[in-house]
């Protein structure tokens, strides 16, 4: 693979609700490149309010890939992903020094920036094993495997997302590796430089950001937006903060506020399993969001 000396990759990471869509834009402005996304939910075009997508305004400032161009129906996995972006990104630094990718998914940012060995497509059988296993004994015996076969895994992922438990397990026991051995093993070499920023707040700002967020989702129609998917709830990409919660209320399990409450909480999880995941990464540099002119000096010096 023939190095590009000068093509580079810029990486912006961090947790949800950080910031990580103001800045980027005004990054791609100042560098004048287009920003790809890796946020593995804003990938499906039903799903907008509830994962916070890039608005009108944002998509028009500055031209953004993969965002939507998914239904919550398709399948897709993340050695689909980091195909697809590796081949976008070959075709687009012919003609362009700089590319963008932002978003807060780990395992498809790692897929890029390191490779990721092929990961199989599920396998029925099995698939139907596991969940005839979770409907008789719940989650917490897979849990417990998860915990034997992959403890890595299990210290980030969202243990109460059984369909994350559940392709884990079945990547782990159709392999006989662990599976986030497919994200660490054998880093892919690539033929451009790759420069990773994160972007991290103090923790009571960022947790205010997060409530902040919340509560203009239900101002903007989250819970129409969850009504409206309601024939694709038992999807995995329906599976997600935001949507789950406002479900149950929908069921009559719960009342609106404590839906609420309980997606500002879920949230905050995730954004901690988030940085959980960036900070074992040593080649990332910090940031906090405000300090855009240190993010691009930044940027400049290493391109």
């Amino acid at each position: 693979m023939e190095p590009r000396v000068n093509k580079s990759l810029i990486v912006i990471c961090g947790p949800t609700a950080v910031g990580k869509t103001a800045i980027s834009i005004k990054i791609a402005k100042a560098l004048n490149t287009e920003i790809i996304s890796a946020d593995s939910r804003q990938f499906y075009r039903e799903l907008k309010i509830g994962v916070a997508s890039p608005g009108k305004v944002e998509l028009k400032a500055v031209k953004h890939h993969f965002i939507g161009h998914l239904s919550v129906a398709d399948y897709y996995n993340v050695s689909r992903f980091e195909n697809e972006i590796i081949g976008f990104l070959d075709n687009y630094f012919k003609s362009n020094n700089h590319s963008l990718i932002v978003g807060g998914s780990g395992l498809y940012i790692d897929a890029v920036s390191k490779g990721i060995d092929y990961l199989p497509d599920p396998d029925d059988d099995l698939r139907k094993n596991l969940k005839i296993k979770l409907n008789e004994q719940g989650l917490e015996p897979l849990k417990q495997e998860l915990k034997k076969l992959d403890p890595d895994y299990y210290l980030v992922v969202d243990l109460q997302n059984p369909n994350r438990i559940l392709r884990a397990l079945e990547v782990c026991l159709m392999t006989g590796k662990p599976y986030s051995s497919f994200r660490i093993r054998n880093i892919k070499p690539r033929n451009f430089n790759i420069i990773k920023i994160g972007l991290d707040r103090p923790r009571a700002e960022l947790f205010e950001r997060i409530e902040k967020r919340v509560d203009q989702m239900i101002a903007e129609g989250l819970v129409e937006e969850v009504k409206s998917l309601a024939k694709f709830r038992n999807l995995n990409s329906l599976n997600t903060v935001g949507y789950k919660e406002i479900f149950y209320y929908l069921d009559g399990n719960c009342s609106l506020t404590e839906a609420i409450n309980k997606i500002k909480i879920n949230t905050r999880r995730y954004a901690k399993r988030q940085l959980t995941w960036f900070k074992k990464d040593n080649a990332i540099t910090w940031f906090h969001p405000d300090e855009i002119g240190k993010v691009i000096d930044f940027i400049e010096e290493r391109t």
